[in-house]
């Protein structure tokens, strides 16, 4: 039987959106200055540039890191994804979704591991951190949703919940291999909002997150690892650099 972290090992919940009854769901300051101008440039509360940020109509300088790939035809023959996503095309806030963004990213979906590697040259994985990922072996996760956070408030993710080995999170020893600070979320990043949802499509959401919250959506095994460069947050220009066994 596969064993996953479970939620008192992650961070998904002290790190979940404090939905408030009968207020509206506002989009944050990240999220307006790092995705709504890729997904609604013309929207009035876009934050072009901001002093100390290298973001410029939400693009910056070319980030290498290190992510965990998910198959979109995998993700796509999933019957609870499916479900999942005919429901949020039938809420109140279907219209505020930028559900053209999907086919876009689709080649490129994938859950963060080691982010800010390096900037405008690709980062170099060493052949002692190679040799330490294939010690590693093949791992299995688990994806479930529906995940909106207290950070980049506007966008929908699904949750990672990585294998649990001999009492180890796989992907902290991934971060650990590459001496990198571990942490506790891992988000495949999937919808994303055009405009602030109105309190009755908050609401709509709320109950959405609340009703998938332990749903399983897809297990996965994992054989690589993908360096991924990417000039923007949503990874719409991004290029596969490398790609890293764990085998």
């Amino acid at each position: 039987m596969d064993t996953f972290c479970s939620d008192a090992e992650l961070g998904y919940e002290r790190s979940r959106t404090r939905f408030v009854p009968g207020e509206r769901l506002l989009l944050d300051e990240v999220y307006r200055l790092a995705h709504l101008p890729l997904v609604a440039a013309d929207h009035p509360d876009v934050i072009h540039a901001r002093p100390g940020a290298t973001y410029h109509n939400g693009r910056h300088e070319r980030i290498f890191s290190l992510v965990l790939p998910v198959p979109h035809d995998a993700l796509e023959q999933s019957v609870a994804y499916r479900e999942l996503e005919a429901e949020l095309r039938q809420s109140p806030f279907a219209p505020k979704i930028a559900w053209d963004l999907l086919p876009k990213r689709r080649e490129r979906l994938h859950a963060t591991i080691c982010g800010s590697l390096s900037k405008d040259v690709p980062y170099r994985i060493s052949d002692d951190e190679r040799a330490a990922l294939r010690q590693l072996g093949p791992l299995r996760i688990e994806l479930r949703g529906l995940f909106s956070g207290k950070i980049n408030v506007g966008r929908l993710y699904l949750r990672v919940y990585p294998e649990c080995r001999n009492g180890m999170n796989l992907l902290r020893r991934i971060q650990s291999a590459l001496g990198r600070p571990e942490t506790d979320l891992y988000l495949v990043g999937l919808f994303n909002f055009v405009d602030h949802l109105e309190a009755v499509e908050a609401a709509a959401l709320h109950d959405l997150v609340q009703r998938w919250w332990h749903r399983s959506i897809l297990t996965l095994d994992v054989t690589a690892l993908w360096l991924l460069g990417a000039s923007d947050d949503l990874v719409l220009d991004a290029r596969v650099e490398d790609v890293i066994p764990l085998e």
